[in-house]
């Protein structure tokens, strides 16, 4: 698979490179450019972030809460590993970062639909257990 990789970037660069302004170069060829996996996944990963977007929208009892709470957990700690791995992702950075920070906000909107609904229980227990004094005889 790397020989067939190895060729089709060979191939791209005889094609893009004399299209492409020399500004570019530097970046297209560099660590983090289109011609490495560092620039990709974090593309894609973007999706993710669409994904908690949407969810905005999603009742909140259909969310899920250990799947929200482990997107929040990688997001924020793949932030703090982006940031260390040479070369220095600044892309991945920020990808992560808005997966934890939207994960987070699906968090706090189940957490408060969790509370909410066991005030409704409560209450609705209260009335329930509330009895109706008798009327006085005389």
């Amino acid at each position: 698979m790397s020989e067939l990789y190895v060729k089709l970037c060979a191939n791209l660069d005889r094609r893009i490179l004399p299209v492409l302004p020399k500004a570019v170069h530097n970046f297209y060829n560099s660590p983090i450019g289109p011609k490495t996996v560092f620039f990709w996944a974090p593309a894609f990963k973007w999706g993710l972030v669409l994904a908690g977007i949407g969810d905005l929208a999603r009742p909140a009892d259909q969310l899920s809460i250990a799947q929200s709470a482990s997107l929040a957990a990688t997001g924020i700690i793949w932030s703090r590993y982006s940031l260390v791995i040479i070369p220095k992702n600044y892309s991945l950075f920020a990808v992560n970062l808005f997966v934890g920070i939207t994960q987070i906000v699906q968090l706090g909107r189940a957490y408060m639909h969790a509370q909410s609904q066991k005030n409704l229980q409560s209450a609705s227990t209260e009335k329930e257990s509330v009895t109706v004094p008798a009327p006085k005889q005389k």
